[in-house]
């Protein structure tokens, strides 16, 4: 199995956070931890980033919200080579974000080139962070199959997920097309997450 490097979004994912079990409950996983949680700077995030990937050359990258852009942000970087694969949970619109948290995020404008490695980004219809049809937009430009998880807010610890048994399973099928080399096709809906109660979406994990 490829090591899965966790990219965690503004203000990392802490205790309870579906990232954080994650990192605890699998082995092959090891977040990407940046020295700034709370003022992300581009140039700093990314530099972190491509760290980690030259440590584990063909990783799969699990990131959420604002570690999902910086993903994105691979896609023109000499280092775009070194990803296997990504699952892209939530990102956010870098114009709702800046509007959310004024003056703490130093990410210029959104990535748009199309990434060379197999992605698939899953979107939420009632998320804060980024409307649904611009996340199809976004899928589309970034060459991303979309995976439509109903109402799930920002698919955080807000909306209901903890120990999220959803991601592995699309991170796993991720991989495994990947490697046999076919096209994704996983753009059903799940069940309205929330209107489920947390322990249909995974219990909290401290």
């Amino acid at each position: 199995m490829p090591t899965r490097l966790l990219v965690p979004g503004f203000q990392g994912s802490g205790p309870g956070h579906w990232q954080y079990c994650w990192e605890k409950d699998d082995p092959d996983s090891i977040r990407v931890n940046q020295q700034d949680w709370d003022r992300p700077n581009r140039a700093q995030w990314l530099d972190r980033l491509i760290e980690s990937l030259k440590s584990h050359p063909g990783a799969t990258l699990v990131a959420h919200s604002l570690g999902a852009v910086l993903v994105a942000e691979l896609a023109t970087h000499p280092a775009r080579h070194l990803v296997g694969a990504a699952l892209l949970v939530a990102p956010c619109n870098l114009s709702l974000a800046n509007q959310l948290h004024p003056g703490k995020i130093e990410f210029g404008p959104m990535p748009e080139a199309r990434l060379p490695f197999p992605t698939v980004l899953v979107a939420s219809h009632n998320d804060p962070y980024m409307r649904f049809d611009d996340a199809e937009r976004y899928a589309t430009l970034w060459g991303s199959d979309l995976k439509d998880i109903g109402h799930a807010g920002h698919i955080n610890i807000a909306s209901g997920f903890g120990r999220w048994s959803e991601g592995p399973v699309l991170a796993s099928s991720l991989e495994q097309r990947t490697r046999k080399g076919s096209s994704l096709s996983i753009s059903a809906p799940l069940a309205n997450a929330a209107s489920l109660p947390v322990a249909a979406t995974g219990r909290m994990c401290r």
